[in-house]
């Protein structure tokens, strides 16, 4: 498993080049930002920490929060809501089931606060966590080895859970929870304010090279962010990188078709898989070229270009012949796990993301 995972990793830095994080210049990471009366947005650490994205509402009598994040980002957020409002913090909301946005919600439940999903959490929590259901380990016990906040902690999957959605309403604010189908998971969920036009979106949509495909379909992808982009927000805010305002939808949506474009015709050119895989880094080059998308353009790239290429009708590349494993084994590198013991060898840059210090667990 480890030379399968080490091999993907090995093949990804050959396709794409020199792995490098590029933090967006107008990034103010461990910053609150007040977006308007009462609606906050904290930029969270990635490259040291692991850290997701977190918003939080403050209602009449409450508090809501978007995305549980690891638990040590969990600790971060908190003191920082307690030194704006004095309002209990109710409720946690997990956009998605990866570790770096709910592996925290012990952390919020001990805050008195209630975990809030999509049914596709719980879903995929019970696919992927596997430990905790009963059966073999799963991505928890794989993220507490390379992670102390995890191995301390223990996960609590979301108790309260919505098809659809859920509105909180006082009068004064609305928050919807919303769903709008398959994009980076299966159970997604957004938060929409439709009196502020404000929208978070979780991983669904991102402002930087963080789109991770291998628990998602990018065909779905591009549909759901069609839905979302009919709220016509004001503001954006993703799971990772800064706030943005719509075009941060369209150039989301952009870059999958993009992908899927590029996906189709490599298929049809090379039927090959290890034909196409050799395409991948003249791809690479040719899609960094639109100064729309280029800033998407990262770590996973060879990967999105597989996961693409097997949309579109193709078999795994080479270096995913592991398929499910190869990908959980990438994005585990880039959130956190480390290589050394994944026995990969890559190198990164001053200024880059330290592997060994991020943390997504999936």
């Amino acid at each position: 498993m480890q030379r399968q995972i080490a091999f993907c990793l090995a093949g990804a830095a050959a396709c794409a080049g020199l792995l490098v994080w590029l933090r967006p210049a107008a990034s103010q990471v461990n910053t609150v930002k007040e977006l308007t009366s009462g609606v906050y947005f904290h930029e969270g650490d990635l490259a040291a920490s692991g850290h997701c994205n977190n918003g939080w509402i403050v209602f009449d009598d409450y508090v809501v929060v978007v995305d549980g994040n690891f638990p040590s980002g969990a600790r971060v957020i908190i003191p920082k809501i307690r030194s704006l409002t004095r309002k209990p913090i109710r409720f946690a909301f997990d956009t998605h089931h990866h570790g770096d946005h709910a592996y925290g919600n012990q952390v919020w439940v001990d805050e008195g606060a209630i975990p809030v999903a999509h049914t596709g959490v719980l879903d995929e929590m019970k696919k992927y966590e596997t430990g905790h259901f009963g059966r073999s380990p799963g991505r928890w016990e794989e993220a507490a080895k390379t992670r102390e906040d995890v191995r301390t902690s223990r996960l609590k999957p979301p108790t309260l859970l919505f098809p659809d959605r859920m509105i909180f309403d006082d009068g004064k604010k609305r928050l919807e929870l919303r769903w709008f189908g398959v994009a980076h998971t299966h159970g997604d969920g957004w938060a929409w304010m439709p009196g502020e036009r404000i929208l978070f979106s979780g991983d669904a949509c991102v402002n930087g090279p963080y789109n991770y495909v291998g628990d998602g379909s990018i065909a779905s992808w591009i549909e759901t962010l069609e839905k979302a982009k009919a709220l016509k927000p004001l503001r954006v805010v993703p799971g990772h990188g800064p706030v943005g305002d719509s075009t941060l939808l369209d150039d989301q949506q952009l870059y999958f078709k993009e992908l899927r474009r590029q996906g189709q015709a490599l298929f049809a050119r090379h039927r090959n898989p290890a034909e196409a895989l050799q395409q991948v880094a003249q791809i690479r080059q040719e899609v960094e070229k639109d100064g729309r998308i280029k800033r998407y353009v990262g770590n996973f790239f060879a990967d999105q270009i597989g996961k693409a290429y097997q949309e579109a009708g193709g078999q795994p590349f080479p270096m995913r012949a592991a398929s499910a494993d190869c990908s959980h084994g990438t994005h585990a590198a880039m959130h956190g796990a480390s290589l050394a013991k994944l026995g990969a060898p890559l190198k990164w840059r001053k200024g880059s993301a330290s592997p060994s210090a991020r943390g997504r667990g999936r």
